[in-house]
């Protein structure tokens, strides 16, 4: 499996995208980019610290300024986005336009596992974050579905069952 055009992985925080994308990095020595460490990297600041200090707005206007510049790039790369970035419809659109689009799902319990000692996460830094979480994916599901051109069941999955997986639906 060789890529000719950018490969996007979408999906609810805690679906996978981050260790998917680096393990399918190494299988096809491709790089991969993550739009989060991206923007930290540009802001010099955390996530969390720019939510806190500028507002989501602010971060995902960020999002959306770089998903046009993936869109110019004349080179492949695997890019894994942000949980919330297909929520808004230009970033849908721009999705679409980078690349072929994964999107990983996941049930809400499952996240809730892999995530429910994770403080790094802004959105789930509340009281009940399962129910958060059950009304966060309920609400992008449609957005997600919308700019996906591949989507896989990641919950009873692990990271070489879903790269397997990935493989034989680009391969058809």
């Amino acid at each position: 499996m060789k890529l000719l055009k950018n490969l996007i992985l979408i999906g609810f925080m805690g679906s996978g995208k981050t260790s998917v994308g680096l393990k399918l990095s190494y299988r096809l020595q491709t790089p991969v980019e993550d739009t989060d460490k991206l923007i930290e990297q540009r802001e010099g600041r955390t996530i969390s610290e720019i939510f806190a200090r500028e507002g989501e707005e602010y971060f995902r206007e960020a999002e959306t300024a770089l998903l046009k510049e993936i869109k110019e790039r004349t080179y492949a790369r695997i890019i894994s986005v942000g949980g919330g970035t297909p929520v808004r419809p230009q970033n849908r659109e721009l999705l679409k336009q980078c690349g072929t689009v994964v999107y990983l799902r996941v049930r809400p319990e499952t996240v809730y596992e892999r995530l429910k000692n994770d403080t790094t996460r802004p959105l789930l830094q509340c009281e009940d974050p399962l129910n958060k979480i059950k009304t966060l994916l309920e609400a992008r599901k449609d957005a997600y579905e919308e700019c996906a051109d591949i989507v896989i069941d990641v919950d009873e999955c692990n990271t070489d069952q879903i790269i397997n997986i990935l493989a034989d639906r680009l391969n058809r």
